[in-house]
């Protein structure tokens, strides 16, 4: 989430190409309907059937650019994919490849011709990131790249690596008193007079996947405190409603700073 031209999208297509896999790209626009992403039943006139054409959304990697230019309607066909790796469609239910990633990028929603994602979209999301403005040198090296054609990704790994190291991640070790440290945030964001809306158990098991993740790519095979401490941001703001959203005005980073109090005031196991 961030201002147009940071580079969102140019990330989300270096990441779909180092994961390797299908990869596909929808533009979200004010006319784009739920078809146009899962697919429709065509009729066939040389076998008098129908036949399902499937939309993008069947591919490993779906970046769904722009998620917030289209309405509520069309941003809601992305809930049973995201949720369950499966789309119903025509009474059919039909299982999507694995692994199976959504990547959204989205444009402040001061901006105009945008439609705020519901909040049951939003907790659909592992993680929200901002890419912010680049620093000087970087930004001097894209000014000396300009006009020259992008470098090819490297590919790093396959979706079948990807799935047998998603399952090894999955295993690394998570201690009753971390368990407990984690459900104390989770709790503390529903009750804090800042919070209009805490965190939901969809949540607190993106932070337990998400800290085992980093635990994993560090090279342990258990989680300590500073895994959950880092992925917290990223994994919880944006399921965090503030009270003063509720005002006109308010930004959709300010579930950070009820996080970071949060943070502050319950102490890690030691």
């Amino acid at each position: 989430e961030d201002v147009p031209g940071t580079g969102k999208t140019t990330l989300a297509q270096a990441l779909a190409a180092a994961l390797g896999g299908s990869f596909s790209r929808v533009q979200f626009t004010a006319d784009l309907l739920p078809s146009d992403i899962v697919g429709v039943s065509v009729f066939d006139q040389a076998t008098s059937e129908f036949r399902f054409q499937s939309g993008p959304i069947f591919a490993h990697v779906v970046l769904a650019d722009e998620i917030n230019r289209t309405p509520p309607k069309t941003q809601s066909a992305l809930l049973e994919a995201m949720n369950e790796h499966q789309v119903s469609i025509d009474g059919v239910v039909r299982t999507l490849p694995e692994p199976f990633l959504v990547i959204a990028t989205q444009n402040p929603l001061e901006h105009h011709g945008t439609f705020p994602l519901p909040e049951s979209q939003i907790d659909r999301f592992l993680m929200r990131l901002a890419m912010g403005y680049p620093d000087l040198e970087s930004e001097r090296l894209l000014l000396r790249q300009a006009g020259k054609a992008a470098r090819s990704s490297v590919l790093v790994t396959s979706p079948e690596e990807l799935v047998r190291l998603q399952r090894e991640a999955m295993d690394v070790a998570l201690h009753p008193d971390l368990e407990d440290y984690i459900l104390t945030i989770i709790r503390a964001t529903r009750e804090h007079p800042g919070a209009a809306l805490g965190v939901s158990p969809r949540g607190s098991q993106a932070l337990v996947r998400a800290a085992k993740a980093r635990a994993f790519l560090l090279g342990r095979r258990f989680v300590q405190p500073d895994d959950v401490q880092a992925v917290a941001d990223p994994v919880l703001s944006h399921r965090i409603v503030p009270a003063e959203s509720l005002a006109p005005g308010a930004v959709s980073g300010e579930g950070s700073a009820v996080l970071r109090s949060i943070l502050a005031s319950v102490a890690p196991p030691t």
